[in-house]
Parts: structure tokens; C-alpha cells; sequence
């Protein structure tokens, strides 16, 4: 898979869209419109937001990558002087060794590039997306062939209840870390903070990773903050972050979603390394999508229930 990641991550983000964009297709062919006519709409739609969201974020994603080195050589300075305020006792070579604050933003600065460089495949994912969209009407019947080919008997309600469960979940969560980039955008727009847009889309991004996600989409910000703002004006943004995050993260999700579709935390961070390893950081995005896909996979099944059970953040009666 690692090897193979330039194909398999464009084909997994278009199995995503996919699965969001199947609701809307059938709802269009409810409307009686045809297959054809039904996933061309869809399609233009994800063209537009697509195209409205590079308008706004490629330019921001440059312009950040060309003020790095700036706010590297700002926030060192800042350290000189809280060394200074401390009479020389820290010694600043070694604070900016132990915080890193090149790694945080650096890592932010590659989970953008890679994002472009998805965007390079944005053809390969679109025509993916199509023809999948094209397939849905054929494709339980095919997966239930084989599964009964391969046990012996089908169950026939197994695709179903896998798929109306995936999508239940992508659905909010997508919902979720959409609202939640909307007020990251506004609370760093609303402090002045430079490139909103950006710390928008990041928290969109990593509020796929629970818990983890947050933090790493918080750090970098709050260091731009520093930087460019005052310490009093940091520690706000930060506390605004929490509070973010806390609310529709800690409150709203679970009792939207319901605590039955959680992962434990220790399967979030190990799942995190393991795609993060495998994909790179476009896997670090999806690699909570994909351990939920391998457990609501597991839950649907009687015969590997207790399996998923081991991934949830509840103890479950099998």
C-alpha cells in the first residue's frame, strides 16, 4: 500500500466522495431523473465547491509557505526576548530545540502541500467519483454474489446496513468538522490573525482525527498568534480552540452520532500512525475515516462484532 499510495489515496478520497454523494444521486433519481442526468449534477456541484474552495485557499496555501521562514525567524526572537526577561538563566537554544516550533509549523506547511498535490489527481478522483456513482445501482447485488460465492450463504442485508452506516457517519462527521473550520475562520478572522482561510480548512481537515486532530490544528495557529499578536491574544485563541472542539466535538458529535460509532483513543493514535506511515499526511486525514470504515465493516456482520467491539470507546454485549 505504501508503495502504491500515488493510486490508492486518490482512489480512497474518491470512494469517500462517493459514498457522501450517493444519497443525493438517489434523491435525484427519485425525482425521476435519469442515472445519467442525476450524477452529472452531482458532479457539477462538487466541481463548483471544488473550484470556489482553490480560489480561496491556493493562494493563501502559498502565501504561507513563502511568510514561513519569516514567522520561524519572528518567533525565535520572541524566545531571545523571554530568555532576556529571565536574565539569561534559559538558555534559547535549547527552549527553541524543546517547543520546535518549526516542526509544528513545518507540518502543517506539508499537510497543505499534500493537499495540493492531491488536487494534481483531482481528474483521476472526478472520474473515479463518476463511475462509482454510475455502479450504485448494481453493485449491492454484486457484492452480495460474492460474498455468497465465498460463505456459502449471503447475508443479504450486510451491504445495506454497512453502507447506510458508513455514510451516517462520514455525513456528520464531515457536517461537523465543516462547522467547526467555519468558527476557527472566524474566531482567528475576528483577532486579526493572518491567513483565516487557511486555519479554517486545517481544523476542517483534522477534525477527522478526534482529539489528536485538534491539537495539532491549534498549535500552529496559536504559534502564528504569538508571533504576530500578543501573548494575551494567543492564550485566547487557544482557549477559543478548546472550547470549539470541546463543544461540537465533545458534546454535539457524540450525541448526534451516538457513543456506539467512537473509537477508543489508544485506536485513534495507533490508527493515526499507522496511515499517517502508509499514506503519508493525506493518511494522518483519512485514517480515522478508514478505522471506522474497518469497524462499522466488522459491526455489520453477527460473526464480527466482538471484533469491533475491541475498537469502540464502550464496552458492548455480544
Amino acid at each position: 500500500m505504501q508503495a502504491a499510495r500515488v493510486i490508492l489515496v486518490p482512489l480512497l478520497v474518491a470512494i469517500f466522495i462517493s459514498i457522501l454523494c450517493v444519497p443525493a444521486t438517489k434523491y435525484l433519481e427519485q425525482r425521476r431523473l435519469p442515472t445519467g442526468l442525476a450524477v452529472t449534477i452531482v458532479i457539477i456541484l462538487i466541481l463548483g465547491l471544488v473550484i470556489l474552495a482553490g480560489t480561496f485557499v491556493g493562494g493563501s496555501i502559498g502565501a504561507f509557505n513563502d511568510r514561513l521562514p519569516f514567522y520561524e525567524e519572528r518567533l525565535n526572537e520572541r524566545l531571545t526576548d523571554f530568555a532576556a526577561f529571565f536574565g539569561q538563566e534559559i538558555s534559547v537554544g535549547r527552549l527553541v530545540e524543546g517547543i520546535q516550533p518549526g516542526a509544528a509549523m513545518g507540518f502543517a506547511a506539508n499537510l497543505l502541500n499534500a493537499l495540493q498535490g492531491l488536487l494534481a489527481s483531482f481528474f483521476l478522483i472526478m472520474f473515479t467519483v463518476i463511475f462509482i456513482l454510475l455502479e450504485t445501482s448494481t453493485l449491492p447485488a454484486k457484492v452480495h454474489l460474492v460474498m455468497r460465492s465465498a460463505q456459502g450463504e449471503g447475508d443479504s442485508g450486510y451491504f445495506k446496513r454497512f453502507t447506510q452506516s458508513l455514510q451516517r457517519y462520514l455525513g456528520i462527521k464531515t457536517l461537523t468538522s465543516l462547522v467547526t473550520g467555519l468558527c476557527v475562520g472566524l474566531l482567528t478572522g475576528m483577532f486579526g490573525l493572518d491567513f483565516p482561510i487557511l486555519w479554517g480548512l486545517l481544523a476542517f481537515l483534522l477534525n477527522y482525527v478526534p482529539s489528536i486532530g485538534s491539537l495539532i490544528a491549534a498549535i500552529p495557529a496559536v504559534f502564528i498568534a504569538l508571533i504576530q499578536l500578543s501573548l494575551l491574544q494567543a492564550l485566547m485563541i487557544g482557549a477559543g480552540y478548546f472550547l470549539i472542539n470541546m463543544t461540537i466535538g465533545g458534546v454535539i458529535e457524540p450525541r448526534v452520532m451516538g457513543r456506539g460509532l467512537g473509537l477508543s483513543t489508544l485506536v485513534v493514535f495507533l490508527s493515526l500512525v499507522f496511515w499517517g506511515w502508509i499514506f503519508g499526511p493525506v493518511g494522518m486525514i483519512l485514517s480515522v475515516p478508514l478505522t471506522m470504515t474497518a469497524k462499522i465493516a466488522l459491526e455489520s456482520s453477527e460473526k464480527t462484532s466482538s471484533i469491533a467491539a475491541l475498537l469502540s470507546t464502550t464496552d458492548r454485549k455480544t
